[in-house]
């Protein structure tokens, strides 16, 4: 069985994931609340790590402060925003062009990334989850590949948990565009990245052996994690199921496995592997 409160008193801060950790699309998952406030009360840092890259810090801070959970915009790390941070950093003089929703537009305005006129412009593709896509949209996208843009993808996760079940995530639309012009993503920035460890890791501003992550996926959650010398918790109520937990590999293994954040309260229902 899990450590239960002893795990705590050796952590300092947490990186919590969003999709099927806190919320399935737009329903709370229960208590998940009460969990974020109960980690506050103990006065741990704490940092929300999610692969949402059609979403922008500020309508994540909203959904959040629609479910009764207090944050600041600065403790929020999104795909999105560490996308916009590398370009910025690495190519301030790009023209980028996007397949995906707003919120990916909006974090590239505020690092000042420039977006492109016209696709045929444009020396970066960013590809995220599109929920509005339309065929205009991924010919677009197709054109500017086909006229030389380099490909760059906020994550490539396959699906995402929401209220419906499990939906197609942003490897769908990189599927697409590497199919139709036979090109590659170059760098992804998304979980389990070293662009979103890093980032989270300076917000919390705490080593990451006194770090613990929770979140519902082995692949981006679980695996970042392990790699960076963290403590993970997987949680079911998202991507991974309890039927799944016997096939994974010993580096996929979490240190704790609770049915949902609330368990992180005592971790009495925890499993230690």
């Amino acid at each position: 069985m899990g450590g239960g409160l002893p795990l705590m008193e050796k952590i300092e801060g947490v990186l919590i994931d969003l999709d099927g950790t806190i919320w399935r699309g737009n329903e709370l998952i229960p208590q998940a609340d009460e969990a974020v406030a109960y980690l506050r009360s103990l006065g741990k840092r704490l940092v929300f790590v999610s692969n949402r890259g059609n979403w922008s810090r500020r309508m994540c801070h909203e959904q959040l402060r629609r479910f009764g959970i207090a944050v600041a915009e600065e403790e929020i790390i999104l795909s999105s925003t560490v996308t916009a941070q590398f370009l910025r950093a690495h190519y301030p003089l790009c023209q980028v062009w996007t397949l995906g929703d707003e919120g990916l537009h909006e974090e590239l305005q505020h690092y000042q990334v420039p977006l492109a006129p016209v696709p045929e412009e444009a020396d970066f593709l960013v590809i995220t989850l599109h929920e509005t896509m339309t065929y205009r949209d991924l010919d677009l996208a197709f054109r500017a590949v086909h006229h030389g843009a380099r490909m760059i993808a906020t994550n490539i996760d396959k699906m995402f948990p929401n209220e419906h079940g499990n939906a197609i995530d942003v490897a769908g639309m990189v599927g697409a565009i590497e199919a139709a012009t036979a090109r590659k993503v170059e760098v992804v920035l998304g979980k389990p990245s070293c662009f979103m460890a890093e980032a989270a890791l300076r917000q919390l501003k705490v080593p990451p052996d006194l770090c613990l992550v929770i979140g519902d996926s082995v692949q981006s959650d679980i695996r970042m994690g392990r790699m960076y010398g963290m403590k993970t918790a997987l949680v079911l109520t998202g991507n991974t199921k309890r039927s799944q937990l016997d096939m994974l590999r010993e580096k996929e293994r979490p240190d704790y496995v609770i049915d949902s954040i609330y368990d992180i309260i005592g971790l009495g229902k925890g499993v230690m592997w």
